[in-house]
Protein backbone atom coordinates (compact mmCIF):
# COMPACT_ATOMS: atom_id res chain seq x y z
CA UNK A 1 0.00 0.00 0.00
CA UNK A 2 1.47 3.53 -0.98
CA UNK A 3 1.61 6.04 1.71
CA UNK A 4 1.84 9.61 2.93
CA UNK A 5 4.38 10.84 4.77
CA UNK A 6 3.94 14.39 6.46
CA UNK A 7 7.10 16.14 7.30
CA UNK A 8 6.62 17.25 10.89
CA UNK A 9 9.51 20.37 10.71
CA UNK A 10 6.38 22.73 9.28
CA UNK A 11 3.66 20.80 10.70
CA UNK A 12 3.79 22.06 14.07
CA UNK A 13 2.92 25.53 13.18
CA UNK A 14 0.24 24.58 10.55
CA UNK A 15 -1.87 23.04 13.29
CA UNK A 16 -4.05 25.57 14.60
CA UNK A 17 -7.40 26.82 15.07
CA UNK A 18 -8.08 30.05 12.58
CA UNK A 19 -9.70 31.50 14.54
CA UNK A 20 -7.79 31.93 18.01
CA UNK A 21 -6.16 35.48 18.55
CA UNK A 22 -3.28 35.98 16.50
CA UNK A 23 -1.64 37.80 19.49
CA UNK A 24 -1.20 36.05 22.37
CA UNK A 25 -2.78 37.21 25.50
CA UNK A 26 -0.22 38.70 28.32
CA UNK A 27 -0.17 36.34 31.13
CA UNK A 28 1.84 34.24 33.73
CA UNK A 29 4.78 35.21 31.36
CA UNK A 30 4.32 38.77 32.25
CA UNK A 31 4.10 38.01 35.72
CA UNK A 32 7.18 36.88 35.95
CA UNK A 33 8.67 39.76 33.16
CA UNK A 34 7.01 42.58 36.34
CA UNK A 35 9.12 40.60 39.21
CA UNK A 36 12.39 41.07 37.51
CA UNK A 37 11.43 45.10 36.76
CA UNK A 38 10.54 44.90 40.23
CA UNK A 39 14.28 43.24 40.53
CA UNK A 40 15.62 46.06 38.85
CA UNK A 41 13.90 49.37 40.81
CA UNK A 42 14.87 47.93 44.49
CA UNK A 43 17.92 49.02 45.57
CA UNK A 44 17.99 51.98 43.87
CA UNK A 45 15.83 54.52 46.40
CA UNK A 46 12.69 54.60 44.48
CA UNK A 47 9.81 55.62 46.26
CA UNK A 48 6.82 53.11 46.01
CA UNK A 49 3.75 55.57 45.99
CA UNK A 50 0.38 54.17 48.36
CA UNK A 51 -0.14 53.33 51.86
CA UNK A 52 2.33 50.65 53.04
CA UNK A 53 0.76 47.72 54.28
CA UNK A 54 3.82 45.86 54.96
CA UNK A 55 7.71 46.05 55.67
CA UNK A 56 9.81 43.12 54.16
CA UNK A 57 13.23 44.08 55.02
CA UNK A 58 12.45 47.45 54.82
CA UNK A 59 11.05 47.65 51.89
CA UNK A 60 7.22 48.21 51.46
CA UNK A 61 4.55 46.58 50.05
CA UNK A 62 1.67 49.30 49.17
CA UNK A 63 -2.20 48.98 48.96
CA UNK A 64 -1.04 50.47 45.61
CA UNK A 65 0.87 47.20 44.50
CA UNK A 66 -1.72 45.14 46.21
CA UNK A 67 -4.75 46.49 44.07
CA UNK A 68 -2.45 46.60 41.13
CA UNK A 69 -1.90 42.37 41.53
CA UNK A 70 -5.19 41.79 42.47
CA UNK A 71 -6.54 43.15 39.16
CA UNK A 72 -3.97 41.10 37.28
CA UNK A 73 -5.19 38.09 38.98
CA UNK A 74 -8.35 37.72 37.33
CA UNK A 75 -9.87 36.96 40.37
CA UNK A 76 -13.82 38.76 40.31
CA UNK A 77 -14.83 41.58 42.59
CA UNK A 78 -16.84 39.52 44.46
CA UNK A 79 -14.17 37.85 45.20
CA UNK A 80 -11.20 39.95 45.95
CA UNK A 81 -11.74 40.80 49.86
CA UNK A 82 -11.38 36.62 50.16
CA UNK A 83 -8.19 36.40 48.05
CA UNK A 84 -6.56 39.30 49.48
CA UNK A 85 -4.76 37.41 52.02
CA UNK A 86 -3.25 35.09 49.35
CA UNK A 87 -2.31 38.14 47.11
CA UNK A 88 -0.45 39.96 49.58
CA UNK A 89 1.32 36.76 50.63
CA UNK A 90 2.76 36.19 47.13
CA UNK A 91 3.83 39.60 47.43
CA UNK A 92 5.51 39.30 50.65
CA UNK A 93 6.94 36.15 49.05
CA UNK A 94 7.90 38.18 46.16
CA UNK A 95 9.65 40.88 48.00
CA UNK A 96 11.58 38.14 50.09
CA UNK A 97 13.47 36.77 46.42
CA UNK A 98 14.14 40.10 45.36
CA UNK A 99 15.74 41.13 48.39
CA UNK A 100 17.90 38.46 48.83
CA UNK A 101 18.71 38.39 44.98
CA UNK A 102 19.96 42.07 45.46
CA UNK A 103 21.98 40.99 48.14
CA UNK A 104 23.82 38.73 46.44
CA UNK A 105 24.28 41.40 43.45
CA UNK A 106 21.80 39.11 40.75
CA UNK A 107 20.68 42.34 39.52
CA UNK A 108 23.89 43.07 38.61
CA UNK A 109 24.50 39.68 36.79
CA UNK A 110 24.98 40.72 32.67
CA UNK A 111 22.18 38.62 32.09
CA UNK A 112 19.82 39.37 34.26
CA UNK A 113 20.66 42.93 33.31
CA UNK A 114 19.68 42.40 29.52
CA UNK A 115 16.48 40.20 30.33
CA UNK A 116 15.16 43.29 32.41
CA UNK A 117 15.72 45.75 29.79
CA UNK A 118 14.13 43.36 27.19
CA UNK A 119 11.01 43.31 29.25
CA UNK A 120 11.01 47.10 29.25
CA UNK A 121 11.15 47.18 25.88
CA UNK A 122 8.46 44.72 25.29
CA UNK A 123 6.08 46.27 28.01
CA UNK A 124 6.81 49.86 26.48
CA UNK A 125 6.31 48.93 22.92
CA UNK A 126 2.87 46.93 23.93
CA UNK A 127 1.79 49.98 25.90
CA UNK A 128 2.02 52.19 23.45
CA UNK A 129 0.34 49.69 20.61
CA UNK A 130 -2.43 49.64 22.76
CA UNK A 131 -2.65 53.26 23.58
CA UNK A 132 -2.36 53.86 20.11
CA UNK A 133 -4.80 51.45 18.49
CA UNK A 134 -6.72 50.83 21.74
CA UNK A 135 -9.77 48.50 21.12
CA UNK A 136 -10.97 47.61 17.77
CA UNK A 137 -14.45 48.25 16.63
CA UNK A 138 -16.81 45.46 17.30
CA UNK A 139 -18.56 43.86 14.04
CA UNK A 140 -22.12 43.95 13.38
CA UNK A 141 -24.16 41.52 12.96
CA UNK A 142 -23.65 41.72 8.95
CA UNK A 143 -20.54 41.35 9.12
CA UNK A 144 -20.79 38.15 11.92
CA UNK A 145 -23.00 36.76 9.25
CA UNK A 146 -21.32 37.40 6.06
CA UNK A 147 -18.00 35.86 7.22
CA UNK A 148 -20.20 32.58 8.48
CA UNK A 149 -21.68 32.30 4.90
CA UNK A 150 -18.21 32.78 3.08
CA UNK A 151 -16.65 30.10 5.36
CA UNK A 152 -18.64 26.93 5.32
CA UNK A 153 -15.76 24.64 6.24
CA UNK A 154 -15.60 26.37 9.43
CA UNK A 155 -19.25 26.34 10.68
CA UNK A 156 -22.40 25.18 8.80
CA UNK A 157 -20.45 22.42 6.70
CA UNK A 158 -17.71 21.59 9.52
CA UNK A 159 -16.41 18.19 9.75
CA UNK A 160 -14.91 16.27 12.48
CA UNK A 161 -11.87 13.74 11.66
CA UNK A 162 -11.68 10.73 14.07
CA UNK A 163 -7.95 9.06 13.76
CA UNK A 164 -6.11 6.16 15.75
CA UNK A 165 -1.87 6.59 15.65
CA UNK A 166 0.83 4.47 17.10
CA UNK A 167 3.95 6.55 18.31
CA UNK A 168 6.95 5.16 18.43
CA UNK A 169 10.41 6.87 18.40
CA UNK A 170 12.13 8.31 15.37
CA UNK A 171 15.15 6.36 16.12
CA UNK A 172 13.42 2.81 15.72
CA UNK A 173 11.99 3.85 12.09
CA UNK A 174 14.68 2.86 10.08
CA UNK A 175 14.62 2.24 6.42
CA UNK A 176 13.82 -1.26 6.62
CA UNK A 177 10.76 -0.65 9.11
CA UNK A 178 9.56 1.89 6.97
CA UNK A 179 9.10 -0.26 3.71
CA UNK A 180 7.58 -2.86 6.03
CA UNK A 181 5.20 -0.40 7.20
CA UNK A 182 4.35 0.68 3.50
CA UNK A 183 3.35 -2.86 2.65
CA UNK A 184 1.16 -3.31 5.75
CA UNK A 185 -2.57 -2.88 4.98
CA UNK A 186 -4.07 -1.26 8.31
CA UNK A 187 -3.06 0.18 11.51
CA UNK A 188 -3.24 -3.49 13.24
CA UNK A 189 -1.31 -4.49 10.44
CA UNK A 190 1.54 -2.09 12.04
CA UNK A 191 1.36 -2.69 15.09
CA UNK A 192 1.31 -6.29 14.75
CA UNK A 193 4.52 -5.83 12.95
CA UNK A 194 5.79 -3.69 15.66
CA UNK A 195 4.83 -6.61 18.24
CA UNK A 196 7.08 -8.53 16.22
CA UNK A 197 10.02 -6.67 15.76
CA UNK A 198 10.23 -5.61 19.62
CA UNK A 199 9.62 -2.14 18.77
CA UNK A 200 7.88 0.42 21.28
CA UNK A 201 5.00 2.56 20.66
CA UNK A 202 2.04 3.58 21.88
CA UNK A 203 -1.80 3.62 20.68
CA UNK A 204 -3.91 7.02 20.77
CA UNK A 205 -6.81 7.69 19.33
CA UNK A 206 -7.45 11.69 18.57
CA UNK A 207 -10.47 13.82 17.14
CA UNK A 208 -10.18 16.74 15.42
CA UNK A 209 -12.42 19.47 14.42
CA UNK A 210 -12.03 21.37 10.37
CA UNK A 211 -11.94 24.33 12.61
CA UNK A 212 -8.87 22.90 14.90
CA UNK A 213 -6.51 22.62 11.76
CA UNK A 214 -5.07 24.94 9.29
CA UNK A 215 -7.24 24.98 6.10
CA UNK A 216 -4.41 23.23 3.78
CA UNK A 217 -3.91 20.45 6.43
CA UNK A 218 -7.70 20.13 7.07
CA UNK A 219 -8.38 19.96 3.03
CA UNK A 220 -5.56 17.51 2.62
CA UNK A 221 -6.87 14.65 5.24
CA UNK A 222 -10.03 15.10 3.95
CA UNK A 223 -8.84 13.83 0.40
CA UNK A 224 -7.64 11.03 2.06
CA UNK A 225 -9.84 7.89 2.10
CA UNK A 226 -10.99 6.32 4.85
CA UNK A 227 -7.60 3.61 6.46
CA UNK A 228 -5.23 5.16 4.42
CA UNK A 229 -2.09 5.04 6.56
CA UNK A 230 0.48 8.27 6.53
CA UNK A 231 3.56 8.66 8.73
CA UNK A 232 4.65 12.16 10.43
CA UNK A 233 8.07 12.53 11.52
CA UNK A 234 8.58 15.06 14.08
CA UNK A 235 12.27 15.40 15.75
CA UNK A 236 12.60 12.10 18.31
CA UNK A 237 9.28 11.02 17.67
CA UNK A 238 7.23 9.76 14.66
CA UNK A 239 3.77 8.46 14.13
CA UNK A 240 1.71 6.11 12.30
CA UNK A 241 -1.69 7.91 11.79
CA UNK A 242 -4.91 6.42 10.09
CA UNK A 243 -8.36 8.14 9.60
CA UNK A 244 -10.74 5.73 10.90
CA UNK A 245 -14.15 8.16 10.15
CA UNK A 246 -15.34 11.76 8.63
CA UNK A 247 -18.10 13.06 11.05
CA UNK A 248 -20.42 15.69 10.16
CA UNK A 249 -20.57 18.31 13.24
CA UNK A 250 -22.18 21.96 11.88
CA UNK A 251 -22.16 24.66 13.77
CA UNK A 252 -25.01 27.37 13.50
CA UNK A 253 -24.48 31.40 13.26
CA UNK A 254 -26.03 31.58 16.70
CA UNK A 255 -22.95 29.52 18.44
CA UNK A 256 -20.72 30.87 16.40
CA UNK A 257 -21.05 34.33 16.42
CA UNK A 258 -19.09 35.09 19.99
CA UNK A 259 -16.03 33.32 18.21
CA UNK A 260 -16.08 35.07 14.94
CA UNK A 261 -16.57 38.68 16.98
CA UNK A 262 -13.82 38.10 18.52
CA UNK A 263 -11.60 36.96 15.51
CA UNK A 264 -12.92 39.56 13.45
CA UNK A 265 -11.69 42.07 16.45
CA UNK A 266 -8.45 40.56 16.78
CA UNK A 267 -8.06 40.79 13.05
CA UNK A 268 -8.92 44.62 12.91
CA UNK A 269 -6.18 45.35 15.96
CA UNK A 270 -2.92 43.12 14.25
CA UNK A 271 -3.95 44.93 11.01
CA UNK A 272 -3.94 48.48 13.42
CA UNK A 273 -0.66 47.10 14.75
CA UNK A 274 1.05 46.66 11.16
CA UNK A 275 -0.61 49.80 9.78
CA UNK A 276 1.21 51.89 12.99
CA UNK A 277 4.57 50.16 12.29
CA UNK A 278 4.34 50.63 8.66
CA UNK A 279 4.05 54.46 9.38
CA UNK A 280 6.81 54.76 11.63
CA UNK A 281 9.40 52.73 9.20
CA UNK A 282 8.21 55.31 7.03
CA UNK A 283 8.57 58.49 9.03
CA UNK A 284 12.10 57.09 10.94
CA UNK A 285 15.70 56.72 9.42
CA UNK A 286 16.59 52.89 9.72
CA UNK A 287 20.08 52.39 8.90
CA UNK A 288 21.69 48.71 8.56
CA UNK A 289 25.02 47.78 9.39
CA UNK A 290 25.03 44.83 6.87
CA UNK A 291 23.34 45.10 4.04
CA UNK A 292 22.40 41.37 4.56
CA UNK A 293 20.33 42.04 7.48
CA UNK A 294 18.31 44.89 5.27
CA UNK A 295 14.58 43.47 4.88
CA UNK A 296 14.89 43.57 0.81
CA UNK A 297 17.97 41.27 0.81
CA UNK A 298 17.57 37.80 -0.15
CA UNK A 299 17.97 35.62 2.54
CA UNK A 300 20.57 32.89 2.80
CA UNK A 301 19.86 29.02 2.09
CA UNK A 302 18.65 27.67 5.33
CA UNK A 303 20.39 24.25 6.35
CA UNK A 304 18.10 21.40 6.56
CA UNK A 305 16.98 20.94 10.15
CA UNK A 306 15.53 18.02 12.19
CA UNK A 307 12.43 19.51 13.78
CA UNK A 308 13.00 19.49 18.19
CA UNK A 309 9.80 18.26 19.98
CA UNK A 310 7.84 21.39 21.12
CA UNK A 311 8.25 22.49 24.89
CA UNK A 312 5.71 21.19 27.05
CA UNK A 313 3.99 18.96 24.35
CA UNK A 314 4.69 15.54 25.74
CA UNK A 315 1.60 14.23 25.67
CA UNK A 316 1.49 12.08 23.16
CA UNK A 317 -1.92 13.06 21.81
CA UNK A 318 -1.26 16.55 21.41
CA UNK A 319 2.29 15.69 19.61
CA UNK A 320 0.61 13.30 17.32
CA UNK A 321 -1.91 15.78 16.16
CA UNK A 322 1.12 18.72 15.96
CA UNK A 323 3.21 16.72 13.62
CA UNK A 324 0.30 16.76 11.10
CA UNK A 325 1.03 18.23 7.70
Amino acid sequence: MNHTQFDGQHAGAAVRAPLRHPLRRVGGGALALLLVAGLAACGKGDQKSGQALVKVGGEEITALQLNEELARSGVPGAQQQQARPQILASLVDRQLLINEAVKDKTDRDPKVVQAIERAKSLILAQAYLQKKIGTPAKPTKEEVKAYFEQHPALFAQRKTIDMRQLLLATADLTDDLKKDIDAAKSLDDVSALLDRKDVKYQRNQISRSYADLAPALGDKLLALPKGQLFIIREGERSTVVTITDVRDTPVDLAASTPQIEQYLMNTRGKEAAAAELARLRAASKIEYASKADEPSAKPAAAPAATAAPAAGRDDATARGVAGLK
